[in-house]
């Protein structure tokens, strides 16, 4: 029997997510690294996340291209 949620969280990725910053660099080269801003920082700080981490929290950036 085929896995239907197999590739379910493809489209649902840090990159596209209103809640993700990427970190911005002064080489102005696209970094893979960034903060998720969904909940309220610990005293670490924003949590890091790589642009091809996922969580149930997604919502679609709709200003992501």
């Amino acid at each position: 029997m085929p896995d239907n949620w197999k590739h379910r969280s493809s489209g649902m990725l840090c990159l596209s997510c209103m809640y993700f910053m990427v970190k911005s660099n002064d080489a102005k080269e696209p970094t893979k690294v960034g903060r998720c801003r969904r909940h309220a920082p610990s005293m670490q700080g924003w949590p890091v996340m790589f642009t091809t981490d996922w969580c149930g929290d997604h919502k679609l950036n709709e200003n992501c291209v």
